[in-house]
C-alpha cells in the first residue's frame, strides 16, 4: 500500500518517534486531565503507549489485516493504569481518536489522484482498527473502576483492615457487615516472563496479573474479596457462606493462576471473623514453609505441611535437629545429593538421574555423608532423624540445599 509515492507501513513506523512526540505534545496542551499527570509518567507510559499505537497503525495498514486481540494488551493495561490514576473515560478516548487524526494526517498529506484506492483502503483499516481500540479499551477500563469502585466505596478497605487487625469496633464503622465466614488467603505469585522486561512494560504486566487473580476471586465469591495484593502476592479474605469443599478451592487457585499465567502458591483456612488475624498469620507461615521446602505451586493448608511447619517453630529441638548435619556445612554437594536422594524416595538411580551423575557417585557420597554424621537414610531410625535434620536446617536457611558444583563428587 502507497501514498504519496511512500509504502506507508514502513514511512509511518520510521516517523512514529517523531510523530508520537507531536501526539504527546498535542495531548498535553489540549487535554487539561494529561497535562496535569506526573512529567515522568508523561514522558514513559504515556509516550510508549502512543509510540506503540503508531507502530500497530503501520502494521494494520501494511498488512491489511484487523489488529489481534494480543496486539491490544498493552492498550488495555494503560486504560486501567488511568481508570486508577482518576483519569476520566472520555479523555482516554479523546486522546486515542486524536491520535489516530495525527496519524492520517501523517500518511495523507502527500496523496494524489492516483492514490484513491490505497486511501479508500487505509482509511477502511484504520476504521476498523478506531473501532477495535475503543471497544478493548472502554472495556478494560470499566472493569478497572468496577473493581476500584467495588475496594474503595463502602468502606471495604476499612472492613480488611478491621478483620485484619481484630479490630470488633473497627468491624461495626467499617460500614459492609462482614461474612460469617472467610476463607483467609496467603497469595506468593511467581514473575510473569513480561515483568523481567525493562522499562514500563514490566509494572503493566505486574498490575495485569494483580487484576487478573482479583477477578478470578472475585468471579468465584459473587462480590468483590477483599484483598491487599502487590506483585509477590498477599493477603485475601474471600466472603463465604459454608465452608467450600478444598477441591474447589484449589480449583480456585489454579484458575487464578492460569488467568495470571503465572505459578501461585498458596494457604487458605476458612474461620470466622475474629480468628481472621491467627488464620492470615498461619497461612503466611504454610506459604513460607511450602516454598522452603522445594514444594510446588498450588494451594496448600496445614495439615499438607505439619512435620515441617511444627520442625520450623523455633525451639531447643530444632537447633538440636538442625546441628545433626554440621559436619555437611562446608560439603554442599553432600547436602545436595542427601536432599535429592531422600526426595527420590532413596532410589539410587532415579537421584543419580536428576544429579546428572553415576548411580555408585550416589552410593559413594551416601556413605560419605554416613561417615561425617553417623546417620545412614538405610536404618529407618537414621533416615527419621535425616528427614527432620533437613527440615529444621531449611526453616534456618531459608531453603533446600543447592550444591555449587553439581557434578563434583
Amino acid at each position: 500500500m502507497r501514498i504519496g509515492g511512500r509504502p506507508v507501513g514502513p514511512y509511518l513506523r520510521a516517523r512514529s518517534p517523531a510523530l508520537a512526540r507531536q501526539v504527546v505534545e498535542r495531548l498535553l496542551a489540549e487535554l487539561p486531565v494529561y497535562a496535569g499527570l506526573p512529567r515522568e509518567e508523561v514522558a514513559g507510559d504515556i509516550a510508549d503507549i502512543v509510540q506503540h499505537n503508531l507502530r500497530l497503525f503501520a502494521d494494520v495498514v501494511e498488512h491489511r489485516r484487523p489488529a489481534t486481540d494480543a496486539e491490544l494488551d498493552q492498550q488495555r493495561d494503560s486504560a486501567a493504569q488511568r481508570a486508577e490514576e482518576g483519569v476520566p473515560l472520555d479523555a482516554i478516548l479523546t486522546a486515542y481518536q486524536l491520535g489516530t487524526a495525527m496519524c492520517w494526517e501523517e500518511i495523507s498529506a502527500d496523496a494524489g489522484p492516483g492514490d484513491l484506492a490505497d486511501v479508500q483502503a487505509a482509511v477502511a483499516h484504520i476504521m476498523v482498527l478506531q473501532r477495535q481500540l475503543t471497544s478493548a479499551v472502554s472495556a478494560a477500563y470499566l472493569e478497572a473502576r468496577q473493581i476500584l469502585d467495588s475496594q474503595e466505596h463502602g468502606g471495604r478497605h476499612a472492613l480488611l483492615a478491621a478483620l485484619l487487625t481484630g479490630d470488633g469496633p473497627g468491624l461495626l464503622r467499617a460500614g459492609p457487615r462482614p461474612a460469617a465466614l472467610y476463607a483467609a488467603f496467603t497469595f506468593a505469585f511467581g514473575a510473569h516472563p513480561d515483568e523481567t522486561e525493562p522499562g514500563p512494560g514490566s509494572r503493566i504486566a505486574t498490575r495485569r496479573k494483580i487484576r487478573r487473580v482479583r477477578a478470578a476471586l472475585d468471579r468465584y465469591a459473587g462480590e468483590p474479596a477483599l484483598t491487599a495484593l502487590d506483585g509477590e502476592g498477599g493477603t485475601v479474605l474471600l466472603p463465604v457462606a459454608a465452608t467450600p469443599p478444598w477441591d474447589e478451592l484449589c480449583a480456585l487457585v489454579e484458575g487464578a493462576a492460569g488467568s495470571a499465567a503465572v505459578p501461585v502458591t498458596a494457604a487458605a483456612d476458612v474461620v470466622e471473623p475474629a480468628a481472621v488475624p491467627d488464620a492470615v498469620a498461619r497461612t503466611a507461615e504454610i506459604v513460607a514453609v511450602v516454598r522452603s521446602t522445594g514444594r510446588g505451586p498450588g494451594l496448600y493448608r496445614l495439615t499438607d505441611v505439619l512435620l515441617d511447619y511444627q520442625l520450623s517453630r523455633p525451639s531447643a529441638a530444632r537447633d538440636g535437629l538442625a546441628k545433626l548435619l554440621g559436619p555437611l556445612e562446608c560439603k554442599p554437594e553432600l547436602l545436595h545429593t542427601l536432599e535429592t536422594f531422600l526426595g527420590c524416595g532413596l532410589d539410587r538411580r532415579t537421584a543419580a538421574a536428576v544429579l546428572h551423575i553415576h548411580p555408585n557417585t550416589v552410593d559413594y557420597r551416601i556413605r560419605r555423608i554416613a561417615g561425617l554424621t553417623g546417620l545412614s537414610p538405610a536404618r529407618p531410625a537414621d533416615l527419621q532423624h535425616l528427614n527432620a535434620a533437613l527440615v529444621a536446617r531449611r526453616s534456618l536457611t531459608g531453603g533446600p540445599q543447592e550444591a555449587s558444583r553439581p557434578g563434583t563428587s
